[in-house]
Parts: C-alpha cells; structure tokens; sequence
C-alpha cells in the first residue's frame, strides 16, 4: 500500500521539485545528516510552513530549502574537493537559484499537465511596427549577469543593447534587460512597438496578471511607468526558441569589460545566422502543455 503524506510532511512533499533538495530536507528533517550541530524538526517546518515571501504564496519555502541544500553541498565539496573554492558572493547565487526554481514551478502551475509538440520560431512585427526582444543571462560559476536586446522592424535589424550588470537573481536579469529596452524605444520616439520576453513571470507582473505579494520591484514600477505613456506598445511572452537572438546578445553582454549599456548598431558576425534563422522563419519544436 503506498504511503500517504500526512500532517507537516504534506508541506515537505506538496513542494514541486527539484527531488534532491526535497529528499535532502527529508533527510534533514529526521535527522540523518550529520552536522556540527543537529537542526530540529520544528525548525525546519516553522520554516516550510511560512508564507508571503517571494514571487507566490510558496516563495519562502524555495529558498529556505535551496539554501539549507547548497550550503550542505558546499560544505562537503569544501572537505572533499581539493580545487572547490565557496562562491564570492553566495547570497547572489542563493537567490539566483531560487528564482530560477520559482520560475519554473509558477509556469507549472499555470496549466494542465498534457502536452503537445509545437514549432517556436521568431515572427515578424506588421508594418509601421518595431519588435523589441530582451533577455537576460549569468555565468553560473561567478554570478555575473547580463542583458541584452534588440529592435527590429518587418525588414531587418535597427539597432541592439547589452549591459553588463555584476551580481543579481535572473529575475532581475529580465527586468533590467526589458526596461532598458522600452526606456530606448521611448527615447527613439518609437510610437508603436511589440515587445515580448521569454519570462512569463515578468510578462504577467507588469501586465496585472499575477498578484505580487510585498513590495512592487522597482524595475516593474519603472516599466509599467514607461508602459503608461502615449504610445501603442504591445507586451507578449515567447518561448525561448523565438528569442534566440536576444539571448546571444544578453550573453554578449558577460564578455563586456564595462558594466555601462552599450548600443550595437551593426549586429555581429556571429549573431547574423540567428538574424537570417529569424527572418526567414526557422522554427524548432518544444514540447509545451495544453490547455484543457
């Protein structure tokens, strides 16, 4: 007969995942890691129990768990691994993961499980419209993050951006790399625009479509601001096979020495095959939930 979850274990396992961290909270909760000093269970379920930290009701349980877990590995790489050196600045990478894994977990729960195969390419705008893609990126193993974008009309590239920007979550990563791109496209006079994002988190917060618990972030105060003035701006999620080239350029961004925002006027030599991929429709399949 298999087991039920009852009680304070249901919080343990009503998480979606990653599976190592749970079972390594698991562990943890009865006490089979072995540590200088032993934590209790009741200090680790006051902690999975606590709401109204993060981007949805479960955010607080992600990072409490995310840390307890990467603090242990850490630990054991420390003592077993000769060439591991602790991350500089572990509070970056902590939050990174996190929301990484909030991320994922929110557009889990978006939709019913069945999925299908679909074809995800980049889509010209209308004419008399620019298309403005961003994304941000990191180097996992110094926590150094980037972003970058680009407008395009019907025809081809008009101008890209990058910016290095030095340590922050990837959610942060996105908003930086959409609001420098509307505040350009303000200042360009562009007066009808399409911009689109492959994170439906930030879409759905800066359009009203989730509910942000706490304090508004700054950066999504700053683009609904930019969103509100006089002018046609449309904003869509995409997947990230149809921001591909927007995601070449936040990773360009890493190689910068400088941490201002730069304009690429011509694109890059090895940008140009993503650019013709786009232009001339290119799709690649990605296998994505139905909605029932």
């Amino acid at each position: 007969m298999p087991h039920v979850a009852e009680g304070e274990w249901k919080t343990l396992w009503g998480w979606k995942e990653p599976r190592r961290i749970q079972t390594f909270m698991w562990l943890a909760a009865h006490e089979r890691i072995l540590t200088n000093v032993r934590r209790s269970k009741k200090w680790i379920f006051d902690n999975l129990n606590k709401e109204g930290i993060g981007a949805y009701k479960d955010g607080w349980q992600t990072t409490f768990m995310t840390t307890c877990w990467l603090l242990w590995t850490w630990r054991n790489k420390t003592i077993f691994e000769d060439n591991f050196q602790r991350p500089y600045d572990p509070i970056r990478i902590i939050q990174k993961y996190s929301m990484d894994i909030d991320e994922c977990i929110y557009q889990y729960l978006q939709t019913p499980q069945q999925k299908e195969t679909i074809y995800i390419g980049w889509r010209k705008p209308p004419d008399g419209w620019i298309k403005l893609n961003s994304d941000g990126a990191c180097k996992r193993n110094n926590g150094i993050s980037g972003c970058g974008g680009l407008f395009r009309n019907s025809d081809w590239w008009i101008k890209g951006y990058t910016k290095k920007i030095g340590s922050c979550d990837s959610f942060h990563e996105e908003m930086w790399g959409l609001y420098l791109g509307l505040d350009m496209a303000w200042r360009n006079h562009i007066l009808y625009l399409i911009v689109e994002s492959d994170s439906k988190l930030l879409i759905d917060m800066i359009t009203g479509n989730c509910t942000i618990g706490g304090v508004i972030p700054t950066l999504v105060r700053r683009i609904r601001n930019l969103l509100a003035l006089d002018w046609q701006v449309q904003v869509r999620h995409t997947w990230r096979e149809g921001n591909r080239s927007a995601d070449w350029l936040a990773n360009y961004s890493l190689s910068m020495d400088s941490f201002s925002c730069s304009i690429v006027e011509s694109p890059p030599s090895e940008l140009r095959t993503l650019l013709f991929d786009d232009v001339f429709g290119a799709c690649m399949p990605r296998n994505v939930r139905l909605n029932l």
